[in-house]
């Protein structure tokens, strides 16, 4: 933990309305104020306890105080070195242990995590028994979509459509690639109509995102690198990702990497972009098709608060003719997916996916769009609980890939080949 970037912290308090946890319980200790407090005394000599450890496991890393704060108080990479120390000094109990170690063992690895989508889907039956067993278990079942597309096979390159304007890469994703592969479909579709040759590195593996933000540093390194190598081999101009956790992290790869020097450099000359900051920097070349629907966006933290990302993904939606966006309520507050939160931490997962449901439903749109899976599966799972029924979830990329080929908007949140276009291309 970094004295310097502790001592940045003026305790004003201007945190404390955007943090989803403090806005929950009232507890000064989980709120970021209160965290940099016990960050502080660590620092200083006190050594950590379990309440300690505690209060730093209810953090979400929603990074909405980084947002709010007027200091520049640099809480997101607090957050990282302490929970790197939590990792390192705190015994957890065999239960977290155990399933601590199934989640790390199973969610960065793409041919894993593809044999537990039938178990995952057929835990949704045994959801009450698994909570019963253990609540990150049920939690797991619980999160599981109902249906999961076929997966889609993508090529290591795609022309671009018409006369060339860049050369990408993109970022697959492990939960992206597995549970929405239509999303990396689209998105391809939707470079490659806006000129893009889109390089797609068939053994591109896992971003690290979430041993980064588990405090799993040697782990976050290796994958960090290993992303760094593929993609710096491709020769693009950009590597577009559209996942907004994936996103945050492989910006920050050069200080993820800093202790080596080398390969800090290797990270900074890498050109790290979310789709939709992507497009907005790009502008529009294709042809956008009238899509009548009614869209509610859903800012993800890692997008709105960690990369400032805001105002392109609505722009984005507001062009597409015919589309009506919806705000949700509450926006910037946490849906409580937060990576693997939602696994680790359920209760207070399910409180804020609850609340964040409630705000969805309260638009009365359509289509639900969100630029993060962890983010979707999780609103999701609370809209069911709230008897909502199976909501129509969509990313970014599939509204916009609709609207380019003139699709039928009840294609919209549901499997591919689940609808016809209205006119060829």
């Amino acid at each position: 933990m970094d004295p310097e970037l502790i001592r940045d912290c003026v305790h004003c308090g201007f945190c404390l309305p955007t943090c989803p946890t403090y806005v929950l319980w009232g507890e000064e200790m989980d709120s970021p104020r209160g965290r940099i407090h016990l960050m502080g005394q660590h620092a200083e000599g006190t050594p950590l306890t379990g309440a300690m450890a505690g209060h730093f496991d209810a953090c979400l890393g929603c990074m909405a105080c980084v947002t709010a704060c007027p200091s520049g108080v640099r809480y997101d990479r607090l957050i990282e070195q302490t929970r790197a120390v939590v990792e390192r000094e705190h015994v957890r109990r065999p239960d977290e242990r155990a399933v601590r170690a199934l989640v790390f063992a199973l969610f960065p690895y793409r041919r894993r995590l593809r044999a537990m989508r039938l178990p995952m889907r057929l835990g949704r039956r045994l959801q009450p028994f698994l909570e019963r067993v253990n609540p990150s278990l049920g939690a797991m079942a619980e999160l599981a979509p109902a249906v999961v597309p076929r997966p889609v096979r993508l090529p290591p390159l795609v022309r671009a459509r018409g006369p060339r304007r860049a050369r990408v890469g993109l970022l697959t994703g492990c939960v992206q690639g597995e549970f929405f592969p239509q999303v990396n479909a689209a998105t391809t579709r939707v470079l490659a109509l806006e000129g893009c040759d889109v390089v797609i590195p068939p053994r591109q593996g896992c971003c690290g995102a979430l041993s980064l933000h588990s405090g799993r540093e040697a782990e976050a390194r290796r994958f960090a690198r290993r992303t760094v190598a593929v993609f710096g081999r491709a020769g693009v101009d950009a590597v577009v990702v559209n996942a907004a956790g994936c996103g945050s992290s492989m910006k920050t790869y050069a200080e993820v990497l800093a202790d080596d020097p080398a390969w800090a450099a290797r990270a900074g000359a890498l050109r790290i972009r979310d789709l939709a900051e992507f497009l907005a920097e790009l502008g529009p070349a294709a042809e956008r098709r009238p899509l009548p629907v009614s869209v509610a966006y859903h800012d993800a933290c890692h997008l709105a608060h960690a990369q400032g990302v805001r105002a392109q993904p609505r722009d984005l939606l507001r062009a597409v003719p015919g589309l009506e966006l919806r705000e949700v309520a509450e926006a910037a507050i946490c849906c409580g997916s937060a990576g693997t939160y939602n696994l680790f931490q359920p209760r207070a997962a399910r409180e804020l996916g609850d609340r964040k449901a409630e705000r969805v439903l309260a638009t009365g749109a359509d289509v639900l769009v969100s630029a993060n899976p962890g983010c979707s599966m999780q609103i999701a799972a609370a809209v069911r609980r709230a008897g909502g029924g199976e909501i129509r979830v969509a990313h970014t990329a599939e509204v916009l890939d609709a609207s380019l080929r003139g699709l039928d908007p009840g294609v919209l949140g549901r499997s591919p080949g689940a609808g016809k276009a209205r006119t060829k291309r």
